[in-house]
C-alpha cells in the first residue's frame, strides 16, 4: 500500500480520480501501481472494491475527494456529467487553487467553457484526451493528448506520467487536445463503419470473415502513407488526381453501392461517400483527387 501523503505535504504525489467507469479504473489502478496516493470516487457507490483493495482511498463524496490531492483527474462519459459533479457549489469551493485534469471526451466548444469556468473560479484546468483503448493505460502502448497552460501541464507531469505511455503537450489553447480527439475519433469510428460493412457485403457474397481479414489488413497498410501524402496535399492545396482522379473514385463507390443494395444492405455510408464525390465533381473538380472533398466539406 502506498504510503500515507497529505494534500500538504512536501513533495507531495498525490491524484484524485473521479469517475469509476471502466477507464477511470484503469487510470487509478496506474497511479496506485506507479506509488502515487490516489483518492477515488464515483456517482455510482460499489466500483471501487478492487482500487481500495489495492491501496485507494475511497471519499464519500465528490467534496471530500477533490479536496483530498492538489490535481484531479476526471474521467466520465461526457461534460455533462463532468459538470455536473465539478459545478456543484460545494465541489468548487473544494478546487479552488487545485488543478483539474479533465480526460472525458466531448467537444472543443465544452473544453473552452469548461476552461472559462475553472478560471473564473481559481482552478487551474487542462483539457485532455486517451487515444487507446482501457488495456493500455499504465503500459507503454498508452497514448494521452494534453492542451492548456504550459507551466501548469509542467508542474503536474510527474503525476501524469504514472499513467504510462506517451503524453503529448498540444499548446496552450484549450481545446487542442479535443479537437485531435474528434478528428481522430471521426477516422476511427468511419473506418470501422467502413469494415464491418464490408463484413456485411464480402458474407453475402459468400466470403466469410475470416477469410476477408488478411485482405483487408493489407488495405489498411496502405492507409498510414496515404495519410502523410494527403495531408500535405490538402494543406498545400494540391488536390492531385494524378492516378485516380475523383471521376474514377465515383465509379467504385459506385460499384459497392449497387452490389450492397442487391443484397438488401443499406448502403447509406458508401451512398453519403459518393455523394459528396458527385458533388465536388459537379463543381467542376473531376480531374482532381479525393482529398478536394475535404476543401468542398469545408467551405460555407
Amino acid at each position: 500500500m502506498p504510503s500515507p501523503v497529505t494534500s500538504s505535504s512536501p513533495g507531495r504525489r498525490a491524484v484524485t480520480v473521479l469517475g469509476l467507469g471502466p477507464m477511470g479504473r484503469a487510470l487509478a489502478a496506474a497511479f496506485l501501481e506507479a506509488g502515487v496516493r490516489t483518492t477515488v470516487w464515483n456517482r455510482t457507490p460499489g466500483r471501487d472494491g478492487e482500487l481500495v483493495a489495492g491501496g485507494a482511498v475511497p471519499a464519500a463524496s465528490a467534496e471530500e475527494a477533490v479536496a483530498a490531492s492538489p490535481l484531479t483527474v476526471v474521467c466520465l462519459v461526457n461534460y455533462d456529467a463532468t459538470d455536473s459533479v465539478l459545478r456543484q457549489d460545494a465541489v468548487t469551493r473544494a478546487l479552488k487553487g487545485r488543478t483539474v485534469v479533465n480526460l472525458s471526451a466531448d467537444t472543443p466548444e465544452r473544453a473552452r467553457d469548461t476552461a472559462s469556468w475553472a478560471g473564473e473560479h481559481g482552478i487551474g484546468y487542462l483539457d485532455g484526451a486517451i487515444m487507446t483503448p482501457t488495456p493500455t493505460i499504465g503500459k507503454p502502448e498508452g497514448v494521452f493528448l494534453h492542451s492548456g497552460p504550459e507551466a501548469l501541464y509542467a508542474e503536474h507531469r510527474a503525476v501524469l506520467d504514472a499513467l504510462g505511455g506517451t503524453h503529448t503537450h498540444l499548446g496552450e489553447d484549450i481545446s487542442r487536445a479535443a479537437a485531435y480527439d474528434i478528428a481522430l475519433l471521426d477516422i476511427f469510428w468511419t473506418s470501422m463503419t467502413g469494415y464491418v460493412h464490408a463484413l456485411a457485403v464480402a458474407r453475402a457474397e459468400g466470403v466469410t470473415p475470416r477469410e476477408l481479414a488478411p485482405f483487408a489488413q493489407g488495405i489498411a497498410a496502405i492507409l498510414p502513407p496515404l495519410f502523410q501524402e494527403w495531408a500535405e496535399d490538402v494543406e498545400d492545396g494540391g488536390y492531385s488526381g494524378e492516378g485516380n482522379p475523383l471521376t474514377s473514385a465515383v465509379s467504385t463507390m459506385t460499384h459497392v453501392v449497387h452490389a450492397s443494395e442487391s443484397h438488401g444492405i443499406d448502403a447509406g455510408v458508401m451512398r453519403a461517400a459518393e455523394g459528396l464525390a458527385r458533388r465536388t465533381v459537379a463543381l467542376g473538380h473531376g480531374a482532381e483527387g479525393f482529398t478536394r472533398v475535404a476543401e468542398v466539406l469545408g467551405r460555407r
